[in-house]
């Protein structure tokens, strides 16, 4: 009897699903990049709730400033760019050594993937959703995007994470 590993696509659609992800976190940073000014106006508008509904009880979270919207766009492309390249490395090793243990690759994507979920879930659903009530305005409104791409990096990870699985259970015991 042999201790190879059996083999099944689960690897395959994991290096797929991140290389996915991060091919279009690569074109999300280059885009924020190269047409700086759309999304810089978004996370002003944003910040300053200037088209929220305006409730004075909220309007104290407002961040009117230029500078201090501009610094937090900046720090949203840097990770995103961080992001896209971990992911792209981790896809890339993974699937160079798909035949042997993702390790590094599963490692890689791993982080590169929650690095996403942190910038969509917690920056963008919950706090520029809902400490900056971003849900009320009709122009400025990210959450449904922001969701999608939650819920796309959610499953990437799920499936990053189950096929790591089977590498797990094909380890000898100590």
């Amino acid at each position: 009897m042999t201790n190879r590993k059996p083999h099944t696509a689960l690897p395959w659609a994991a290096v797929v699903l991140t290389a996915i992800v991060a091919l279009y976190m690569a074109l999300v940073a280059f885009g924020n990049i190269t047409d700086f000014g759309t999304n810089q106006q978004f996370v002003r508008h944003v910040l300053a709730m200037d088209t929220t509904f305006k409730d004075t009880d909220l309007m104290w979270r407002s961040i009117t400033s230029h500078t201090a919207a501009d610094v937090a766009y900046l720090a949203v492309i840097a990770w995103e760019t961080a992001a896209a390249l971990l992911l792209a490395v981790g896809a890339a090793w993974w699937a160079v050594r798909i035949r042997h243990e993702g390790g590094r690759g599963r490692l890689l994507s791993t982080l590169g993937l929650l690095m996403v979920l942190v910038l969509f879930g917690a920056g963008f659903l919950a706090i520029g959703g809902e400490w900056f009530a971003m849900w009320q305005s009709k122009d400025w409104n990210g959450t449904e995007a922001a969701t999608r791409n939650f819920t796309i990096a959610g499953i990437a990870l799920l499936v990053v994470q189950l096929a790591g699985m089977g590498e797990r259970r094909a380890e000898p015991a100590a």
